[in-house]
Protein backbone atom coordinates (compact mmCIF):
# COMPACT_ATOMS: atom_id res chain seq x y z
CA UNK A 1 0.00 0.00 0.00
CA UNK A 2 2.64 2.40 1.01
CA UNK A 3 4.74 4.36 -1.95
CA UNK A 4 8.44 4.76 -2.33
CA UNK A 5 9.38 7.90 -1.09
CA UNK A 6 9.52 10.66 -3.48
CA UNK A 7 8.36 14.35 -3.65
CA UNK A 8 4.54 15.27 -3.98
CA UNK A 9 2.61 18.51 -4.80
CA UNK A 10 -0.88 19.13 -2.97
CA UNK A 11 -2.48 21.89 -1.60
CA UNK A 12 0.53 24.14 -1.59
CA UNK A 13 2.40 21.72 0.55
CA UNK A 14 5.67 20.31 -0.61
CA UNK A 15 6.78 17.02 0.78
CA UNK A 16 11.05 16.22 -0.38
CA UNK A 17 14.64 15.94 1.36
CA UNK A 18 16.67 18.90 1.36
CA UNK A 19 16.43 22.45 1.14
CA UNK A 20 18.30 22.24 -2.61
CA UNK A 21 15.57 19.82 -3.72
CA UNK A 22 12.86 21.40 -2.01
CA UNK A 23 13.31 24.68 -3.79
CA UNK A 24 13.67 23.37 -6.33
CA UNK A 25 10.66 20.91 -6.85
CA UNK A 26 8.53 23.90 -5.84
CA UNK A 27 10.05 25.86 -9.23
CA UNK A 28 8.97 22.66 -10.34
CA UNK A 29 5.07 22.47 -8.91
CA UNK A 30 4.86 26.36 -9.74
CA UNK A 31 5.74 25.60 -13.32
CA UNK A 32 3.63 22.28 -13.68
CA UNK A 33 0.75 24.32 -11.94
CA UNK A 34 0.68 27.32 -14.06
CA UNK A 35 0.90 24.60 -17.15
CA UNK A 36 -2.18 22.71 -16.12
CA UNK A 37 -4.22 25.63 -14.83
CA UNK A 38 -3.85 27.24 -18.11
CA UNK A 39 -4.78 24.20 -19.78
CA UNK A 40 -7.57 24.22 -17.84
CA UNK A 41 -9.22 27.62 -18.40
CA UNK A 42 -8.16 27.10 -22.04
CA UNK A 43 -10.90 23.91 -21.70
CA UNK A 44 -13.62 25.40 -19.66
CA UNK A 45 -13.23 28.86 -22.15
CA UNK A 46 -13.80 26.74 -25.46
CA UNK A 47 -16.58 24.52 -23.12
CA UNK A 48 -18.19 28.08 -23.07
CA UNK A 49 -17.75 29.15 -26.44
CA UNK A 50 -19.85 26.16 -27.53
CA UNK A 51 -22.03 26.86 -25.19
CA UNK A 52 -22.15 23.70 -22.72
CA UNK A 53 -22.33 23.45 -19.09
CA UNK A 54 -19.04 23.35 -17.48
CA UNK A 55 -18.50 20.00 -15.93
CA UNK A 56 -17.45 19.73 -12.21
CA UNK A 57 -13.98 17.92 -13.58
CA UNK A 58 -13.70 21.27 -15.94
CA UNK A 59 -14.03 23.57 -13.24
CA UNK A 60 -11.98 21.15 -11.07
CA UNK A 61 -8.91 21.46 -13.55
CA UNK A 62 -8.94 25.26 -14.08
CA UNK A 63 -8.58 25.83 -10.43
CA UNK A 64 -5.55 22.77 -10.14
CA UNK A 65 -7.52 20.83 -7.13
CA UNK A 66 -7.75 17.29 -9.17
CA UNK A 67 -4.28 15.74 -9.65
CA UNK A 68 -1.21 15.55 -11.29
CA UNK A 69 0.00 13.55 -13.79
CA UNK A 70 1.57 9.76 -12.64
CA UNK A 71 0.35 11.31 -8.85
CA UNK A 72 -2.87 9.80 -7.22
CA UNK A 73 -5.95 11.61 -6.61
CA UNK A 74 -6.49 14.04 -4.25
CA UNK A 75 -10.05 14.94 -4.61
CA UNK A 76 -13.28 12.99 -5.52
CA UNK A 77 -16.99 14.51 -5.60
CA UNK A 78 -18.70 11.11 -5.48
CA UNK A 79 -22.04 12.40 -6.44
CA UNK A 80 -23.47 9.14 -7.99
CA UNK A 81 -27.40 8.73 -7.06
CA UNK A 82 -28.89 6.05 -5.62
CA UNK A 83 -31.20 5.37 -9.56
CA UNK A 84 -27.85 5.21 -10.91
CA UNK A 85 -26.48 2.81 -8.49
CA UNK A 86 -29.39 0.79 -8.68
CA UNK A 87 -29.14 0.65 -12.75
CA UNK A 88 -25.47 -0.06 -13.29
CA UNK A 89 -25.43 -2.99 -10.36
CA UNK A 90 -28.61 -4.06 -11.94
CA UNK A 91 -26.75 -4.65 -15.68
CA UNK A 92 -23.77 -5.86 -13.72
CA UNK A 93 -25.42 -8.90 -12.21
CA UNK A 94 -28.02 -9.41 -14.89
CA UNK A 95 -24.87 -10.01 -17.52
CA UNK A 96 -22.32 -11.36 -15.24
CA UNK A 97 -21.09 -14.88 -16.25
CA UNK A 98 -22.11 -13.96 -20.14
CA UNK A 99 -19.82 -13.03 -23.22
CA UNK A 100 -20.92 -9.23 -22.34
CA UNK A 101 -20.15 -8.58 -19.24
CA UNK A 102 -21.09 -4.89 -18.15
CA UNK A 103 -19.07 -3.94 -14.95
CA UNK A 104 -20.84 -1.40 -12.69
CA UNK A 105 -17.90 0.59 -12.02
CA UNK A 106 -17.13 0.76 -15.41
CA UNK A 107 -20.98 1.75 -16.60
CA UNK A 108 -21.16 4.59 -13.88
CA UNK A 109 -17.73 6.14 -14.90
CA UNK A 110 -18.56 6.17 -18.64
CA UNK A 111 -21.37 7.80 -17.67
CA UNK A 112 -19.37 10.47 -15.00
CA UNK A 113 -17.49 11.29 -17.74
CA UNK A 114 -19.68 12.25 -20.02
CA UNK A 115 -21.30 14.57 -17.78
CA UNK A 116 -18.97 15.93 -15.45
CA UNK A 117 -20.00 13.73 -12.23
CA UNK A 118 -24.12 14.80 -12.74
CA UNK A 119 -26.41 12.06 -12.18
CA UNK A 120 -29.69 13.27 -13.62
CA UNK A 121 -32.42 11.53 -15.91
CA UNK A 122 -30.85 12.53 -19.07
CA UNK A 123 -27.39 10.45 -17.47
CA UNK A 124 -29.69 7.81 -16.64
CA UNK A 125 -30.88 7.50 -20.30
CA UNK A 126 -27.09 7.41 -21.27
CA UNK A 127 -26.19 4.98 -19.11
CA UNK A 128 -28.76 2.88 -20.05
CA UNK A 129 -28.10 3.05 -23.88
CA UNK A 130 -24.37 2.40 -23.29
CA UNK A 131 -25.38 -1.12 -21.04
CA UNK A 132 -27.57 -2.28 -23.86
CA UNK A 133 -24.75 -1.77 -26.77
CA UNK A 134 -22.18 -3.53 -24.26
CA UNK A 135 -24.53 -6.38 -23.29
CA UNK A 136 -25.68 -6.98 -27.12
CA UNK A 137 -22.16 -6.98 -28.40
CA UNK A 138 -22.33 -3.71 -30.36
CA UNK A 139 -19.77 -2.13 -28.65
CA UNK A 140 -17.14 -2.31 -25.84
CA UNK A 141 -16.81 -0.43 -22.66
CA UNK A 142 -12.82 0.67 -24.59
CA UNK A 143 -14.89 2.09 -27.89
CA UNK A 144 -17.04 3.89 -25.70
CA UNK A 145 -14.81 5.26 -23.52
CA UNK A 146 -12.14 5.63 -25.73
CA UNK A 147 -12.51 9.72 -26.45
CA UNK A 148 -13.90 10.59 -23.08
CA UNK A 149 -11.10 12.31 -21.17
CA UNK A 150 -11.69 11.91 -17.40
CA UNK A 151 -12.81 8.16 -17.63
CA UNK A 152 -9.88 6.76 -16.40
CA UNK A 153 -10.46 9.39 -13.60
CA UNK A 154 -13.79 8.22 -12.30
CA UNK A 155 -12.73 4.40 -13.34
CA UNK A 156 -10.20 4.98 -10.41
CA UNK A 157 -12.36 7.29 -8.09
CA UNK A 158 -15.46 4.93 -8.22
CA UNK A 159 -13.03 1.42 -8.07
CA UNK A 160 -11.89 3.08 -5.05
CA UNK A 161 -15.68 3.99 -3.28
CA UNK A 162 -17.02 0.70 -4.68
CA UNK A 163 -14.46 -1.83 -5.53
CA UNK A 164 -14.97 -4.15 -2.95
CA UNK A 165 -19.17 -4.29 -2.53
CA UNK A 166 -20.31 -6.47 -5.20
CA UNK A 167 -18.41 -9.34 -6.38
CA UNK A 168 -18.48 -13.58 -5.87
CA UNK A 169 -18.76 -15.03 -2.32
CA UNK A 170 -20.41 -18.41 -0.75
CA UNK A 171 -24.21 -17.87 1.47
CA UNK A 172 -24.60 -20.11 4.45
CA UNK A 173 -28.11 -21.93 3.67
CA UNK A 174 -29.63 -24.82 6.27
CA UNK A 175 -31.99 -26.74 5.25
CA UNK A 176 -34.87 -28.05 7.44
CA UNK A 177 -32.81 -30.84 9.11
CA UNK A 178 -30.24 -28.73 10.05
CA UNK A 179 -27.41 -29.43 7.49
CA UNK A 180 -25.68 -26.26 6.42
CA UNK A 181 -24.33 -25.96 3.11
CA UNK A 182 -23.13 -23.02 1.51
CA UNK A 183 -24.09 -21.79 -2.15
CA UNK A 184 -21.85 -19.75 -4.51
CA UNK A 185 -24.00 -16.29 -5.18
CA UNK A 186 -22.57 -13.15 -7.42
CA UNK A 187 -23.98 -10.02 -6.31
CA UNK A 188 -23.77 -7.63 -3.70
CA UNK A 189 -21.90 -8.64 -0.93
CA UNK A 190 -21.35 -5.91 1.51
CA UNK A 191 -24.06 -4.96 3.81
CA UNK A 192 -26.66 -2.24 5.00
CA UNK A 193 -24.63 -0.81 8.44
CA UNK A 194 -27.50 -1.36 10.41
CA UNK A 195 -28.60 -4.88 11.66
CA UNK A 196 -32.14 -5.79 9.94
CA UNK A 197 -34.94 -4.71 11.67
CA UNK A 198 -33.91 -2.06 13.67
CA UNK A 199 -35.88 1.11 13.10
CA UNK A 200 -33.62 3.99 12.17
CA UNK A 201 -34.12 7.63 10.46
CA UNK A 202 -32.00 9.32 8.16
CA UNK A 203 -30.88 11.89 5.78
CA UNK A 204 -28.22 13.69 3.77
CA UNK A 205 -26.14 16.00 6.51
CA UNK A 206 -22.91 15.36 4.80
CA UNK A 207 -20.71 18.42 4.56
CA UNK A 208 -23.03 20.40 7.40
CA UNK A 209 -21.50 22.16 10.39
CA UNK A 210 -19.92 21.28 13.49
CA UNK A 211 -18.82 23.26 15.77
CA UNK A 212 -17.50 20.76 18.98
CA UNK A 213 -13.93 21.82 19.08
CA UNK A 214 -13.13 23.85 16.29
CA UNK A 215 -15.72 24.67 13.58
CA UNK A 216 -15.59 21.74 10.63
CA UNK A 217 -17.63 20.40 7.90
CA UNK A 218 -19.74 16.89 8.94
CA UNK A 219 -17.66 14.17 7.20
CA UNK A 220 -20.02 10.93 7.63
CA UNK A 221 -24.13 10.07 7.19
CA UNK A 222 -25.92 9.47 10.79
CA UNK A 223 -28.19 6.82 11.20
CA UNK A 224 -30.28 7.91 14.40
CA UNK A 225 -31.46 4.67 15.80
CA UNK A 226 -31.94 3.43 19.80
CA UNK A 227 -29.20 2.74 22.23
CA UNK A 228 -27.93 -1.13 21.28
CA UNK A 229 -28.75 -1.57 17.89
CA UNK A 230 -26.32 -4.07 16.34
CA UNK A 231 -23.73 -2.20 13.83
CA UNK A 232 -22.93 -4.37 10.63
CA UNK A 233 -19.64 -4.25 9.26
CA UNK A 234 -20.22 -2.66 5.60
CA UNK A 235 -17.25 -4.44 4.07
CA UNK A 236 -15.11 -7.32 5.36
CA UNK A 237 -11.55 -5.78 6.01
CA UNK A 238 -8.84 -5.46 9.15
CA UNK A 239 -9.55 -3.80 12.23
CA UNK A 240 -7.21 -0.73 12.45
CA UNK A 241 -8.68 1.81 15.07
CA UNK A 242 -10.68 0.78 18.45
CA UNK A 243 -10.76 2.60 21.48
CA UNK A 244 -12.05 6.47 22.62
CA UNK A 245 -12.02 9.29 20.40
CA UNK A 246 -13.18 12.99 21.70
CA UNK A 247 -14.98 13.43 18.69
CA UNK A 248 -16.16 9.94 17.55
CA UNK A 249 -16.68 8.54 21.27
CA UNK A 250 -16.14 4.53 20.94
CA UNK A 251 -15.56 4.27 17.30
CA UNK A 252 -14.03 1.57 15.37
CA UNK A 253 -11.92 1.94 11.99
CA UNK A 254 -12.01 -0.92 9.29
CA UNK A 255 -9.58 -1.04 6.44
CA UNK A 256 -10.55 -2.80 3.50
CA UNK A 257 -8.42 -5.52 2.28
CA UNK A 258 -7.51 -3.70 -0.79
CA UNK A 259 -6.48 -0.68 1.09
CA UNK A 260 -8.23 1.71 -0.28
CA UNK A 261 -11.17 2.45 1.61
CA UNK A 262 -11.37 3.35 5.58
CA UNK A 263 -14.73 2.81 7.21
CA UNK A 264 -15.33 4.61 10.32
CA UNK A 265 -18.26 3.92 12.97
CA UNK A 266 -18.35 6.42 15.97
CA UNK A 267 -20.73 6.98 18.95
CA UNK A 268 -20.95 3.23 20.17
CA UNK A 269 -22.64 2.63 23.32
CA UNK A 270 -21.52 3.22 26.75
CA UNK A 271 -19.92 0.49 28.88
CA UNK A 272 -20.82 -2.21 26.10
CA UNK A 273 -19.93 -0.65 22.69
CA UNK A 274 -17.77 -3.44 20.87
CA UNK A 275 -18.74 -7.04 19.71
CA UNK A 276 -17.13 -9.64 21.92
CA UNK A 277 -13.36 -10.62 20.78
CA UNK A 278 -12.84 -7.72 18.51
CA UNK A 279 -9.46 -6.34 18.79
CA UNK A 280 -7.35 -4.25 16.32
CA UNK A 281 -5.76 -6.58 13.65
CA UNK A 282 -9.29 -8.85 13.64
CA UNK A 283 -10.40 -9.82 9.97
CA UNK A 284 -13.99 -8.88 9.81
CA UNK A 285 -16.15 -10.42 7.31
CA UNK A 286 -18.92 -7.90 5.75
CA UNK A 287 -21.97 -8.56 7.53
CA UNK A 288 -20.31 -9.48 11.23
CA UNK A 289 -21.65 -7.58 14.33
CA UNK A 290 -19.04 -5.53 15.21
CA UNK A 291 -20.95 -2.99 17.91
CA UNK A 292 -23.49 -0.96 19.58
CA UNK A 293 -25.16 2.22 18.82
CA UNK A 294 -24.58 4.77 21.22
CA UNK A 295 -24.21 8.36 21.50
CA UNK A 296 -20.83 8.49 23.32
CA UNK A 297 -18.25 11.10 22.46
CA UNK A 298 -17.98 15.13 22.26
CA UNK A 299 -15.29 14.45 25.45
CA UNK A 300 -11.97 13.92 26.67
CA UNK A 301 -12.84 11.85 29.47
CA UNK A 302 -13.76 8.02 28.27
CA UNK A 303 -17.08 6.74 28.36
CA UNK A 304 -19.21 9.70 28.44
CA UNK A 305 -22.58 10.46 26.51
CA UNK A 306 -22.13 14.04 25.15
CA UNK A 307 -24.29 13.38 22.28
CA UNK A 308 -27.65 14.35 22.45
CA UNK A 309 -29.31 12.24 19.95
CA UNK A 310 -28.81 8.60 19.65
CA UNK A 311 -27.18 7.43 16.15
CA UNK A 312 -24.37 5.80 14.30
CA UNK A 313 -21.94 8.08 12.52
CA UNK A 314 -20.53 6.28 10.17
CA UNK A 315 -17.58 7.18 7.29
CA UNK A 316 -15.72 5.88 4.09
CA UNK A 317 -12.34 7.73 3.57
CA UNK A 318 -10.45 6.59 -0.12
CA UNK A 319 -7.03 6.71 0.03
CA UNK A 320 -5.21 6.65 -2.82
CA UNK A 321 -1.59 6.97 -1.13
CA UNK A 322 -0.85 6.30 2.82
CA UNK A 323 0.24 10.04 3.07
CA UNK A 324 -3.62 10.68 2.78
CA UNK A 325 -4.66 8.55 5.58
CA UNK A 326 -4.50 11.47 8.52
CA UNK A 327 -3.80 14.50 6.89
CA UNK A 328 -5.21 18.06 5.71
CA UNK A 329 -5.99 16.20 2.46
CA UNK A 330 -8.37 13.39 3.50
CA UNK A 331 -11.05 12.21 1.56
CA UNK A 332 -14.31 11.56 2.96
CA UNK A 333 -17.66 11.00 0.79
CA UNK A 334 -20.94 11.51 0.95
CA UNK A 335 -22.70 8.16 1.92
CA UNK A 336 -26.54 9.32 1.51
CA UNK A 337 -27.08 7.26 -1.59
CA UNK A 338 -24.58 4.67 -0.97
CA UNK A 339 -26.62 3.54 2.08
CA UNK A 340 -29.83 3.43 0.52
CA UNK A 341 -28.91 1.06 -2.00
CA UNK A 342 -27.03 -0.43 0.77
CA UNK A 343 -30.37 -1.50 2.58
CA UNK A 344 -31.00 -4.08 -0.90
CA UNK A 345 -28.84 -6.24 1.40
CA UNK A 346 -29.14 -6.52 5.83
CA UNK A 347 -27.88 -9.10 8.16
CA UNK A 348 -30.15 -10.60 10.57
CA UNK A 349 -28.71 -10.88 14.20
CA UNK A 350 -30.02 -12.27 16.77
CA UNK A 351 -29.30 -11.74 20.79
CA UNK A 352 -27.52 -14.29 22.64
CA UNK A 353 -28.72 -16.08 25.85
CA UNK A 354 -29.12 -13.21 28.32
CA UNK A 355 -25.79 -11.19 27.51
CA UNK A 356 -25.88 -7.81 25.97
CA UNK A 357 -24.34 -9.39 22.86
CA UNK A 358 -25.71 -10.41 19.24
CA UNK A 359 -24.44 -11.71 16.59
CA UNK A 360 -25.05 -12.79 12.54
CA UNK A 361 -28.00 -15.02 11.79
CA UNK A 362 -26.18 -16.05 8.52
CA UNK A 363 -22.66 -16.41 7.32
CA UNK A 364 -21.37 -15.89 4.53
CA UNK A 365 -17.76 -16.99 3.04
CA UNK A 366 -15.68 -13.99 1.32
CA UNK A 367 -12.87 -15.25 -1.17
CA UNK A 368 -11.53 -11.93 -0.28
CA UNK A 369 -11.08 -12.55 3.18
CA UNK A 370 -9.68 -16.44 2.01
CA UNK A 371 -7.47 -14.97 0.09
CA UNK A 372 -5.90 -12.47 2.71
CA UNK A 373 -5.49 -15.05 5.50
CA UNK A 374 -4.08 -17.01 3.14
CA UNK A 375 -1.27 -14.55 2.33
CA UNK A 376 -1.14 -13.40 6.09
CA UNK A 377 -0.68 -16.25 8.54
CA UNK A 378 -1.33 -15.39 11.92
CA UNK A 379 -3.90 -12.85 11.24
CA UNK A 380 -6.91 -12.58 13.72
CA UNK A 381 -10.33 -13.90 13.64
CA UNK A 382 -12.94 -11.87 12.69
CA UNK A 383 -16.27 -10.79 15.01
CA UNK A 384 -18.37 -14.05 15.85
Amino acid sequence: MARPARTYIFNDKYVGAGMDRERRDRYIGWLRRGILAECGLMAVAAVLAAGRPVSRIEQSLSNNTLFIEDDYIKWVDFTVSYEALCTAYEWDVKTHGTEHEVGWVDLLAYTAAGTGGTFDKSALKTMEKAAQAISQGEKTMEELAGKLKYFSYYQDAYDAALGGLVGEYREECVDEAGNVTYEERYGLKGYFPLARGFDYTHYDDFGVGRSYGYQRRHLGHDMMGLVGTPIISVESGIVEALGWNQYGGWRIGIRSLDGRRYYYYAHLRQNYPYAEGLEVGSVVTAGDVIGYMGHTGYSTKENVNNIEITHLHWGLELIFDESQKESDNEIWIDLYALTRFLAKHTQPAHKVGDTREWVRSSRIIDPAVEEFQAETPGSSPGAP
